[in-house]
């Protein structure tokens, strides 16, 4: 893929790029970009372990889902990489900040993950979907944009590191990320909402650890 063929531009945002972020990666080229190559999806670490592969834990849980874990290699995230992004997504409210304090100049479209999500389903209404994929994702951007306003409860917009933990973390931090890029595809889509995406999602259980899935916003089928 040549420069002048991408379109638009998502970069996911974690600690390492082992886990999370590569998760987010892989999952939005999958579910948002659906094999077009006008959309550039890649991800980067505020403390990379560089050229590590996808944490095993992680790989296996993308395999299963039907999503590609190979040939990966982590890296840092840099000033360029978020100045050329035109959606950043961090994993958390401090990936957030990292990406911003690198690039101030994409606030307007650097958002948590679940923040973005929880901001594309309260603007649902004022979106219609396109056949251009690209026009879609960035429309979407600017709804999500117009619709920032501060929350209750903040944390609700992180998603928990499940590096050096037990198989119950990965599976959670998988399915919070799974459960939010794939109810942004349903958006992208033109899907109706499930019952439980027409509102913020509710705090999150940590004991409730189901295998590649999680209660709250509805995948695709």
């Amino acid at each position: 893929m040549t420069e002048g063929e991408v379109r638009f531009r998502v970069l996911t945002v974690c600690t390492g790029n082992i886990c999370r972020s590569p998760a987010a990666e892989r999952l939005i080229r999958r579910d948002w970009a659906a094999g077009e190559p006008t959309i550039q999806v890649v991800s980067g670490g505020t403390s990379a372990m560089i050229g590590e592969p996808i944490q095993i834990s992680m790989a296996h849980l993308l395999e299963q889902s039907g999503a590609y874990s190979g040939e990966f290699c982590a890296q840092t995230v840099t000033a360029e990489l978020v100045n050329n992004a035109d959606l950043v997504l961090g994993m958390t409210r401090r990936h957030r900040a990292a990406a911003v304090a690198l690039a101030p100049a994409a606030t307007s479209h650097t958002f948590t993950l679940r923040e973005f999500t929880r901001l594309v389903v309260d603007g649902v209404g004022d979106f219609a979907p396109s056949p251009d994929r690209a026009d879609s994702l960035r429309r979407l951007v600017e709804v999500a944009t117009s619709r920032r306003a501060p929350i209750t409860d903040p944390e609700l917009d992180d998603i928990a590191d499940p590096y050096g933990r037990d198989l119950d973390a990965y599976q959670l931090a998988f399915a919070e990320i799974s459960d939010a890029i794939d109810t942004v595809g349903r958006v992208l889509d033109g899907l109706p909402m499930a019952e439980s995406d027409s509102a913020a999602p509710s705090p999150p259980d940590r004991e409730d650890t189901l295998p590649l899935r999680r209660r709250g916003w509805g995948r695709r089928r």
